[in-house]
């Protein structure tokens, strides 16, 4: 609902402000003390790692929920090097994807090995092109791709334990895979114009048995009526506890990515119950 605040103005005019309660639900998680959550990286850098943009949506809004976090990523070499500036593979140039993630975390950050569900509520998937290269084979094999096998695991223990699973961007193709006709999102299902340039892995998400559902990154206004300004796009499989946004599959603002991370996180806390 709304309040009336009284504001003065440096010419000594006073004029009011209308303020939102509750304002504060569209940028940040639900309170949730205490609630220890895993964030699980795949390098640094949108192209061959974690999409750092995305990790840090996320590591914020856990912040402002009130979370425990701890990072996690696998001691492997990466598929390959991405030159971020020219868009094209470093020729003879290798990295590893715990040491990569380690930057973002920086250095707090143990091997995913390590990752058990009983020891935290929650998990967290950032997307980047690392979860399709390095966290599986997606990016080159599709629908017949490989999950790394911590990463399996942790998806399976997490699933069998019912703590729940945040998942966005291209991330949400890990559940889809190890996770038998789990509802996820990855934005449209059309390119509309470039809007939605990985419009096609709605298809391979099918083609895994997973049900896809239509959301957008976030609504993008909140000149409209109450109940629609508090709402989110994040998809919730209630059943699996599976949380997912669509993020940069989508080609829009940046603050409305971190708005629609922050539904994803609100709703990964939620359903931990902390």
């Amino acid at each position: 609902m709304f309040a009336v605040r009284s504001v003065a103005s440096r010419s000594g005019l006073t004029f009011v402000k209308p303020q939102l309660f509750g304002a504060g639900l569209l940028h940040s998680s639900a309170s949730c003390r205490n609630a220890r959550v895993a964030v699980v990286l795949s390098g640094c850098g949108v192209y061959d790692g974690t999409e750092i943009h995305e990790a840090s949506a996320i590591l914020v809004h856990l912040s402002r929920g009130g979370a425990k976090v701890q990072m996690y990523a696998p001691d492997v070499p990466q598929m390959h090097v991405i030159d971020h500036g020219k868009g094209q593979p470093a020729e003879k140039e290798s990295r590893n994807v715990l040491s990569e993630s380690a930057r973002i975390a920086r250095g707090n950050i143990a091997d995913l090995s390590e990752l058990h569900a009983n020891n935290h509520d929650a998990v967290i998937f950032p997307g980047g092109f690392g979860a399709a290269k390095n966290l599986s084979t997606f990016a080159v094999d599709g629908k017949d791709c490989k999950v790394n096998k911590d990463v399996e695991r942790v998806l399976k223990d997490f699933h069998k334990a019912g703590k729940p699973i945040g998942l966005c961007c291209i991330s949400p193709v890990l559940a889809a895979k190890v996770l038998p006709g789990v509802e996820v999102t990855v934005g449209h299902e059309e390119e509309e114009g470039g809007k939605w340039p990985y419009a096609g892995t709605t298809q391979a998400i099918t083609s895994l048995g997973a049900k896809h559902c239509v959301k957008d990154v976030t609504i993008s206004s909140i000149t409209v009526s109450i109940p629609k300004a508090l709402s989110h796009e994040a998809h919730v499989d209630q059943k699996n506890k599976v949380v997912t946004s669509p993020a940069f599959m989508c080609e829009t603002e940046l603050h409305l990515i971190f708005d629609g991370i922050g539904a994803m996180v609100r709703d990964v806390l939620r359903l931990s119950g902390k």
